[in-house]
This record gives C-alpha cells, sequence and structure tokens, in this order.
C-alpha cells in the first residue's frame, strides 16, 4: 500500500489516536451515569444530563475555535487544546458535586476539539488520490475512542472508581501534547481573516454549497439516532431484567467496534466514486436494525446484532460525510469540518436529551420508535437531496 506524500504510516496512526483520544473525553461519563447518581447522591435521569451538557460544550467549542484552524498554525494550536482539555479533565476528577461536575463536562466538551483540527489537516497532508482513505483512517480513530472509551470507563471505573477514569485521560492528553508537537509538520495558514470575519465565513461557506447543507443534515440525523441509542442502551442495561454493573455495560462498546472496519473501506468507497449509493444503503441498514431492536429489549444476543449493524451503518455514512465535504475545499476544510461538528453534537446533545425524556416517558419501545423514525427521515432526505448536481459530482 503506497503511502500519499506528507502521511506516512506512524504519523497516520498518531492522528488516529489522538483523535480518538480526544473524541473519548465526551463519552467517559456514558456508560457510569447510574454509578456517578450513586456516588454523587442524585437520581440516574438527572446524571443523563451529563452526557448532554458534554456534547453541547463541544459543539460550542467547535463552532467558536475550529476555524481557527485555517489561519493559525496547528502544530502550536493542537498541543494547546490538548492541554486545555487536561486541565478540564482533572476538574471533573475532582468534581464535589453533580453542581460542578456537570459544568466541568461542558467546559471539557468546549476544549476536547483536537480531533475536529487533526482530521481537516490529514486532508491537506494526504494526495487528492487517497484523501478518502487517510480521513477514512483517521476518522475510524475518532469512531474507535468513541466505542472503546465505554469499554475503557467501565472497566476502569469498576477497577478504581469513576474519577480515576478522567485523571488517566488527562494524562493520556499531556502525553499526545507531545508528541503531536513533534510530529505536526510546519504549514502555513490557509488564509488570512479576522476572527469574526473567519466565523461568519463559516455559514458562507455552507450556503455557497449545496452539497454541503444536504451532507450536514445527514450528519446531524446520524448523530442524534447515534446518542440516541447508546444513551438509552445505558439505562436499558443498568435496569431490569439486566441489572449490568458499569464494566459489563462498557464492555458492550466492543461490538460496536465492527463499525470501524467499515469505516475504513468507507473512505475507499468514496475514492471509487461510490459515496451516495452507500450512504442510501448505510441507512437502510440503520433503519432495518432499528426495527429489530423494537424486539431487543430482552435478548442480548439481538442487542448484540442490533449494535453492530447500528455502528456499521452509521460509522460509514459518517466517514462518507466528512470525505464528501472535504472534497468541496482545500482552503475551507476546518471551516467546513466545523459545520460537519457543530451539526453533528447538536445531534448528539437532542438525540441524548431526547433518549432521557423518551426513556422516562416510554421505556425502550419509545426509544426504538423514535429511531426507527430517525432513519426513515435520513432516508427521506437521501432521496430527495441527492438529485441533481450531487450524483454528477460524488457518484458513479
Amino acid at each position: 500500500m503506497k503511502t500519499p506524500p506528507g502521511m506516512s504510516r506512524g504519523l497516520t496512526f498518531l492522528f488516529a489516536s489522538g483523535a480518538g483520544a480526544a473524541i473519548a473525553n465526551l463519552y467517559w461519563a456514558q456508560p457510569l451515569l447510574g454509578f456517578i447518581a450513586g456516588d454523587l447522591g442524585t437520581a440516574t435521569a438527572t446524571a443523563g444530563w451529563l452526557v448532554t451538557a458534554t456534547q453541547f460544550g463541544y459543539a460550542v467549542g467547535v463552532l467558536l475555535l475550529v476555524p481557527l484552524g485555517d489561519v493559525l498554525d496547528r502544530r502550536r494550536f493542537v498541543p494547546v487544546m490538548l492541554l486545555a482539555s487536561a486541565a478540564a479533565l482533572l476538574l471533573c476528577a475532582l468534581a464535589p458535586s453533580i453542581g460542578v461536575l456537570m459544568p466541568a463536562l461542558g467546559v471539557l466538551g468546549g476544549t476536547t476539539i483536537s480531533g475536529q483540527v487533526l482530521t481537516p489537516l490529514a486532508g491537506d497532508l494526504a494526495g487528492d488520490a487517497h484523501r478518502g482513505r487517510i480521513v477514512g483512517v483517521v476518522g475510524s480513530g475518532t469512531l474507535t475512542g468513541i466505542l472503546a472509551s465505554r469499554t475503557i470507563s467501565g472497566f476502569v471505573a469498576g477497577a478504581a472508581g469513576w474519577r480515576t477514569v478522567f485523571a488517566l485521560a488527562a494524562v493520556v492528553a499531556v502525553l499526545l501534547a507531545v508528541l503531536l508537537y513533534r510530529a505536526i509538520p510546519p504549514l502555513p495558514p490557509r488564509t488570512r481573516l479576522a476572527y469574526p470575519r473567519l466565523i461568519a465565513s463559516v455559514g458562507a461557506v455552507v450556503m455557497r454549497e449545496r452539497a454541503a447543507r444536504w451532507t450536514l443534515v445527514l450528519a446531524a440525523t446520524g448523530f442524534a439516532v447515534f446518542s440516541l441509542f447508546w444513551t438509552a442502551l445505558t439505562f436499558l442495561l443498568s435496569g431490569p431484567p439486566f441489572r449490568y454493573p458499569a464494566a459489563v455495560i462498557g464492555s458492550f462498546g466492543l461490538a460496536g467496534l465492527a463499525g470501524v472496519l467499515s469505516g475504513l473501506r468507507g473512505g475507499r468507497l468514496h475514492d471509487r466514486g461510490w459515496s451516495l449509493p452507500a450512504t442510501g444503503a448505510a441507512w437502510a441498514l440503520a433503519l432495518g436494525a432499528f426495527v429489530v431492536a423494537t424486539f431487543a429489549g430482552r435478548s442480548v444476543v439481538l442487542l448484540i446484532v442490533v449494535i453492530v449493524a447500528i455502528d456499521v451503518a452509521l460509522q460509514t455514512q459518517a466517514l462518507l460525510n466528512r470525505a464528501r465535504l472535504f472534497a468541496l475545499s482545500h482552503e475551507a476544510r476546518s471551516r467546513l469540518n466545523t459545520a460537519l461538528a457543530t451539526g453533528n453534537f447538536i445531534g448528539a446533545a437532542i438525540g441524548s436529551a431526547a433518549a432521557t425524556t423518551l426513556w422516562s416517558a416510554g421505556g425502550w419501545t419509545a426509544v426504538t420508535i423514535t429511531g426507527t423514525a430517525l432513519c426513515c427521515f435520513a432516508l427521506a432526505v437521501w432521496t430527495f437531496g441527492r438529485r441533481g448536481p450531487l450524483v454528477t459530482r460524488f457518484a458513479v
């Protein structure tokens, strides 16, 4: 396998690891909601808002900070943000109450945006013929971080307490800051804009490209579905009939790692011109998985099948979405990624909040019906939005 100029195997792996470790910060708390609620003396439903606070903070950080990747030296910017997230992680580890932990997680979300700078940077360094594959590898690192964080969090919390999870993550962030500062090549800024104009230009870039708007809707819906499912799954596995401890709940994330392999293939599908049909197939798979999930509320085997199918589907379409956006513009990749990540994690925040509300109102059945409806919505958007110039630009 020939390595594109500027992105060696080692650098690609380091970028993927850095992106995965950064995004994992958003999900350490997700399998520990019952654990944290018991330790801090609050209701599990209240603890569910911890995930929403983290994701909302992340959306704000992506909107206000990631565009700086187009105008700053990313060799310095990425390590600085990693060190800021390390400080926030320590604050989480020391939080004495839910009232302190919730804003601390919001700050953590706002500072843990280095992965969203590394991904477009990988796109800049990769050759045109291999960009989809390289972005797919780095994106798979992100998705691995999302899923592995649940497993790691559950096992570490079970052995040493939930605070240790955040303390160890802070150490990893500092280590990555040092390694990436040494490894990222110096690159000149791609554009020069004053900060207010830079932020305003995010919307201008999106409005200029119909393909961007269409892709952003699909991407945000995908993250809403993803967060809805995984937040509700924590509630399902921690209550009757399962009543699993945090370590066991976290281990279910291993089943979702099958989606990482599909993500690696997703980049190649884009490079071959199959981005649009593959996106539709991914959403059809997600729809079928949610239909099965409706009947899986008491079966571990069916739940594992559903987890694998949903993660393969959602991770594939997520990586295809990113590759399509990066193909639209070279000089505005960080801003396009800003729009993508902001929409994604607003969708994720809505999904986790909806899971909390739906669980209280109708349990697992209400969650799976909502997930099915969202998949139908995404397929409708894909069906009508892929017409016209999108077809000639991204499809065979």
